[in-house]
């Protein structure tokens, strides 16, 4: 319940923080330009029966903008006068239109406007990083230094890796660490480049490896390779009952060889796989109870014994973390030189975004759309800012890029309206914008729940 609560709290202010931001963009533009603003509100207020939807709101003495925040956590918004927006209100526009209006503006104050709240979430997110870099710099570690290589699975190693195969680089450069860069870099390569056995070999790849299964399938398409080392074991554990201790080793798990703490834990999902089919007790208990051969520390002889793991289908031993053996480097970063670092590194994290929309509108890609459960769980289990400043630097950057899409209801969608204006020369009618505002708002509410509910089937194992 902690860390659930840790992860709640973080993504609630990386969120309002980012909406806050977002919305005054708009505000400050319209202010700018003496449009009037109505409302200023973080989430949408979208009334329910007699109920308003405000969570709360206020108005400042003298002033013409309600300040509040409503019950949809779709983002925010900023009610401009005199436009149709998220508010729907179509009795305004039924009025003359008034010196302070959006409609009364030029056209390029209008284009200004809308932008603006983009502009300030996409300039924010190049800000934090440079920050995040000039604050902690960069820590990484380059696969070719990775003492024990990497595991591959069945289609890498048809295309002719092996394990253990310490990965450089490939045709566009040498890795800089594991992560999805390195993995997007892969399935765009022509050759990669590893060493094995003391020696440089180039592999021939297809250049177009698809890089959601990679991602996705158990086990990966590659993985560094964790060599099964036992730590230490948890009291009262299965682990501690069968004797196992520090240096310990597992050499069998139900009949299967295990030479590596990978394949380890790939046992143990085959194992979930089977639990989430389980029907009573006893099934859950069958599947629970396993064999095992093991050699105990500074004994050379072998001993087959049979436990019963947790009812999460845990053992009880940590296993080394052998990443944190290997060679790191560190760059650190001067104030002046965070900035274009900064700037860098957002347009990388922006473009591979991008990139890979692409899956999103394949089966797959539209199952692993993710809602408020699945952001949250971006956010790190206990509170590290610096986590914390970088997820939130990468949330505005969604945020910016899926806010210009030409989608109605988004700030695209006004932009769009607002082209075809300019390059028309004429104004198109309320009633056509009020359409595409309710088409728009019925499409993000679907792809709300989609996201969500997504998350929800794979809370109970569905997916």
């Amino acid at each position: 319940m902690e860390i659930f609560l840790i992860r709640l709290l973080q993504f609630i202010l990386a969120i309002s923080l980012l909406v806050l931001l977002h919305e005054g963009g708009h505000m400050l533009a319209s202010k700018l330009f003496g449009v009037r603003v109505e409302k200023f509100f973080v989430f949408f207020d979208l009334g329910i029966g007699k109920w308003s939807g405000k969570l709360f709101s206020f108005k400042p003495k003298g002033s013409d903008t309600e300040y509040g925040m409503g019950w949809l956590p779709l983002g925010g918004y900023c009610k401009i006068a005199g436009m149709i927006d998220e508010s729907f209100d179509t009795e305004q526009m039924k009025k003359s239109a008034q010196p302070w209006e959006f409609r009364s503006k030029p056209k390029w104050q209008q284009l200004i406007i809308m932008v603006a709240g983009v502009t300030v979430n996409f300039v924010l997110a190049l800000f934090i990083y440079a920050m995040v870099l000039f604050a902690w710099g960069e820590d990484y570690v380059q696969p070719r230094n990775y003492t024990y290589g990497m595991r591959f699975n069945t289609e890498a190693k048809s295309l002719g890796f092996r394990d253990h195969d310490r990965l450089i680089g490939t045709e566009k450069g040498d890795f800089k660490s594991y992560g999805g860069n390195m993995l997007r870099d892969l399935s765009e390569a022509r050759v990669a480049y590893v060493e094995r056995g003391g020696k440089r070999i180039a592999i021939h790849l297809p250049g177009d490896i698809n890089l959601l299964n990679m991602i996705k399938s158990t086990p990966r398409f590659t993985e560094p390779f964790y060599p099964l080392l036992i730590d230490s074991v948890a009291k009262g554990s299965p682990a501690e009952k069968i004797g196992l201790k520090k240096g310990a080793s597992i050499l069998a798990f139900n009949g299967k060889k295990v030479d590596s703490y990978n394949a380890f834990m790939d046992e143990i999902g085959r194992l979930s796989d089977v639990m989430s089919e389980a029907k009573t007790p006893a099934d859950s208990m069958k599947v629970r109870t396993v064999r095992m051969v093991i050699a105990k520390a500074g004994d050379s002889r072998t001993d087959t014994v049979t436990t019963v793991l947790t009812s999460d289908l845990k053992i009880g031993f940590y296993n080394h973390d052998i990443l944190r053996d290997y060679r790191n480097t560190h760059v650190s970063y001067s104030f002046l030189e965070s900035f274009p670092a900064g700037v860098t590194y957002g347009w990388k994290v922006l473009k591979d975004y991008v990139d890979d929309m692409k899956y999103l509108f394949t089966p797959d890609g539209a199952k692993s759309l993710g809602g408020f459960g699945a952001i949250g769980s971006l956010f790190p289990p206990t509170w590290d800012w610096h986590v914390f400043w970088l997820m939130t630097a990468f949330l505005s950057i969604i945020l910016a890029f899926m806010n210009i899409l030409p989608i109605p209801a988004l700030d695209g969608g006004h932009v769009f309206f607002l082209l075809c204006e300019i390059i028309s020369g004429r104004e198109l009618s309320e009633n056509i914008k009020l359409k595409a505002e309710y088409i728009g708002m019925g499409l993000l509410i679907l792809l709300m729940v989609v996201a969500n509910l997504n998350d929800v089937l794979r809370w109970v194992g569905v997916m």
